[in-house]
């Protein structure tokens, strides 16, 4: 078992005085999903890496998320001369171990692009659902973003990036008295309100994760040279600094599994697992039309060959829905400080078939770092029954490795080639800039035709000027003037005042009363 492999399945622990029969986790059994729980430093860390290591032995990719920064090291081998080597040899001797060092085949992977090749997606990939669950939209908000996806996709606007979003809502508050009476109110602090909270996940850093190229998932569900599943690794350090983008990724991830593998039922091994470290980000303050969607994916995905395996302090982070579809479990300590502690352990130990020999509740809260309380599907699928297990040591190194590592190990992957230099081709901030550009230029041309019409009309067609009239003392008639004219242009002028006003009412009067 110098692999972590036993025939069947991968080789987790046992053995020894009072842990009477080795653990290990079916093959057969790795789609059916797990659990990996307990409270701050009992060991979660090393018991994902041991999986990882014997997923990765058995031929099967893994992808998991590096918290802390030090998954990195399955990257390199452990270390007989290291500090943890004599307490690695006497728990592999303990429990009838076979320690040997070795590290697995890794791809690092970063967000940012920062420790490992940058991940992308498009914005039409990532969808209003997920994306409305990113920015923490309110039900109007989310109605507005559906419209601006609906009439992108109407239009052959291609929503890649962050830009083109923008640009999209934009184009749709322009056109808001239009679309109303087809798709309903638009308003515009709906639509500004999109765009701040766009803002705030750009000045996060999120930007980058918008583009292209998009993650090709075939590129994760690879094999190394000699045979193991490949181990990407992302870089989550920086990233669990938006809690929200963390979560909101790996279920698309996850969603991005789901649509795109085919039906295979119950393979012989998983063809992909997928640990999802700090799993109540996924489910803290989560709308249930979210929940929902992870509940499905998590029921669904099994049978195109995927296992889904959450790490959490408490079991009762995880909606029961999707708990009790977890198969193989591993508990670590629990603390029960609190009232609401203990009604969680007792909760936890509730959940594990019992074993005669000791109480499950107990052995919970006992056992020491290294130590779990196991449970794995036995061959027919049925839960195996609770063990204490001493979990074995890990066949890579435990902790981090150092910069220059980490470089050379990406310099020297061929995905660099795809995915280190992005991509921005021709999309909806391209084509709606264009079109703005072309119409404000069609509106000059047009105002400067017209402008020079004007001035042309006034050139060659204004009336000639008249020859100016001989001046007269002001108040004198002519000599021309009659009497009749004289004594209108008297009458003119009394009308003009308000004695005019009134006799001019007065007679106006009296003809339509003798009408």
């Amino acid at each position: 078992m110098s692999a972590g492999l036993t025939g069947a399945g991968i080789f987790v622990g046992g053995g020894g005085e009072g842990y009477r029969q080795p653990q290990e986790l079916l093959l057969k059994a790795g789609n059916r999903h797990g659990l990996i729980a307990g409270a701050t430093g009992t060991g979660k860390t090393v018991t994902l890496q041991v999986l990882a290591e014997g997923f990765s032995a058995a031929g099967v990719p893994v992808f998991l998320a590096d918290v802390k920064g030090d998954l990195a090291g399955l990257a390199a081998a452990g270390s007989e001369t290291g500090p943890l080597h004599e307490a690695f040899r006497k728990r592999a001797a303990t429990i009838g171990h076979d320690l040997s060092y070795r590290a697995c085949p890794v791809t690092f992977w970063d967000l940012f692009g920062e420790q490992g090749h940058p991940i992308r997606t498009t914005v039409t990939e990532m969808g209003p659902l997920l994306l409305a669950r990113l920015l923490d939209l309110s039900e109007a908000q989310e109605g507005v973003l559906n419209i601006a996806f609906h009439l992108a996709d109407a239009e052959g606007l291609a929503l890649l990036d962050l830009a083109d979003l923008r640009a999209m809502l934009v184009h749709v508050g322009e056109r808001a008295a239009e679309l109303k009476l087809r798709y309903g109110n638009i308003s515009a602090e709906s639509v500004g309100a999109i765009q701040r909270q766009l803002l705030i996940l750009e000045n996060q850093g999120a930007a980058q994760f918008f583009g292209e190229p998009a993650l090709d998932l075939a590129d994760m569900m690879t094999l190394a040279p000699d045979g193991r599943g490949r181990v990407n690794i992302l870089a989550a350090d920086r990233l669990m600094s938006s809690p929200r983008l963390y979560a909101t990724f790996l279920l698309w991830l996850l969603s991005e599994l789901f649509e795109d593998l085919p039906e295979v039922g119950d393979p012989e091994r998983p063809r992909f697992v997928f640990f999802f470290d700090e799993a109540h980000l996924l489910f803290d303050d989560a709308p249930k039309a979210l929940v929902d969607k992870v509940e499905q994916v998590a029921r669904l995905i099994r049978s195109k060959g995927v296992g889904i395996y959450f790490i959490t302090q408490n079991p009762a982070d995880v909606p029961e829905d999707i708990l009790g579809q977890l198969g193989n479990r591993v508990q670590h300590a629990l603390r029960a400080f609190t009232a609401r502690d203990q009604k969680d352990l007792k909760r936890a130990a509730e959940t594990y078939r019992p074993n005669p020999r000791f109480d499950t509740e107990t052995a919970i809260r006992e056992v020491g770092t290294g130590e779990a309380v196991t449970s794995f599907l036995e061959p027919k699928g049925v839960p195996g029954m609770v063990e204490r297990t001493l979990v074995r040591p890990p066949q890579s190194r435990l902790g981090p490795l150092e910069a220059g590592e980490r470089a050379a190990l990406r310099a020297a992957s061929p995905l660099g080639a795809k995915y280190d230099q992005a991509v921005d081709r021709p999309s909806a901030f391209e084509i709606l800039t264009a079109r703005m550009q072309k119409a404000g230029a069609e509106a000059a041309a047009g105002g400067a035709a017209a402008k020079l019409e004007f001035n042309r009309a006034r050139r060659f067609e204004a009336p000639q000027p008249q020859p100016a009239a001989p001046r007269r003392p002001a108040g004198s008639a002519s000599r021309s003037d009659s009497i009749a004219e004289v004594f209108g242009k008297s009458l003119a002028r009394q009308l003009g005042s308000k004695a005019g006003q009134q006799i001019v009412r007065g007679v106006l009067g009296s003809l339509f009363k003798a009408r």
